[in-house]
């Protein structure tokens, strides 16, 4: 299903928004993730920005607007949604944040991948190809000959990765009835809900020097919800993904600021070959046919 361009103009739009402030969500994750047991840094990220996804939705028309029959699909995205952030919480303990966005680009190839079959998108031989060197790049960044592929924090990155991208899929199929404002709260109090519940028995009190960076994770995690729902929503999946790359200038900035590492030469060819794949797809889906 090809959707309109100034429709995927605003997709594009909402993607980059939605990247910028995901990744200052993934820095306060990263600085709570030494701190606390990965399922509670999920359900942390889901309660602290539930009052502010209320008090959108109490101004933006009301709870009538939430109102869902499609259940499952709704299911099916908080579980994928506490999967995800709890695996990538895990391994933004145990790897710097460029290399786990490098190894998380793959999300964008499986989400291109997974729109022919699930959502009708057309993608051609020349595409196919372009995502089949886009995984080539995620070898090099993992580089088997290391070991390093069966690192539980790489692994647990492309878990994420998988979880992410069957998300995306379900964002664009609840989209064709769903309004935002019920994707976004049912997805915030599944989470809250579920993580919550599954992180309550190893459960550690908050630290009062922690209150800051919840309060970041809060706004961030709101506004980049809001704004990868209408991403998903508004345009072809298939378009919009590839922008989820910018994730890594995000990455490398943020570790150079706050953790002082910088990646090295094989990470950064892996990323080259990853997001030189993703500019293809662009390419492709904007020449005429």
């Amino acid at each position: 299903m090809n959707l309109p361009q100034t429709s995927n103009l605003r997709g594009i739009l909402f993607m980059l928004a939605a990247v910028a402030t995901f990744s200052m969500m993934d820095v306060c994750l990263k600085l709570l993730s030494p701190h606390y047991p990965a399922m509670q840094v999920a359900a942390l990220r889901g309660l602290t920005s539930l009052p502010l996804v209320l008090t959108w939705i109490a101004l933006s028309g009301g709870f009538r607007q939430v109102v869902s029959r499609r259940w499952r699909l709704h299911l099916l995205r908080g579980v994928l949604a506490v999967a995800m952030l709890a695996a990538f919480a895990y391994a933004l303990r145990e790897l710097p944040l460029a290399e786990a966005y490098s190894l998380f680009f793959v999300a964008p190839l499986l989400v291109t991948a997974l729109a022919v079959p699930l959502l009708g998108e057309h993608v051609g031989a020349k595409r196919w190809a372009a995502i089949v060197i886009g995984l080539a790049g995620v070898l090099v960044v993992l580089r088997p000959d290391t070991g390093r592929m069966f690192n539980l924090g790489s692994l647990a990155v492309l878990f994420a990765a998988l979880a992410y991208a069957i998300s995306a899929i379900t964002v664009r199929v609840l989209g064709r009835t769903e309004s935002t404002q019920s994707m976004v709260f049912w997805m915030i109090v599944l989470l809250s809900m579920f993580a919550t519940a599954a992180a309550w028995h190893d459960w550690v009190a908050l630290g009062v020097a922690d209150w800051p960076i919840l309060l970041g994770l809060a706004i961030s995690g709101a506004l980049g919800q809001y704004a990868i729902t209408e991403a998903f929503k508004n345009s072809d999946a298939s378009v919009v993904v590839p922008f989820d790359y910018t994730a890594l200038i995000w990455g490398i900035a943020f570790d150079a600021l706050i953790w002082h590492t910088t990646p090295d030469r094989m990470m950064l060819v892996g990323a080259a070959i990853i997001v030189g794949s993703g500019i293809y797809l662009i390419r492709r889906e904007r020449t005429p046919r």
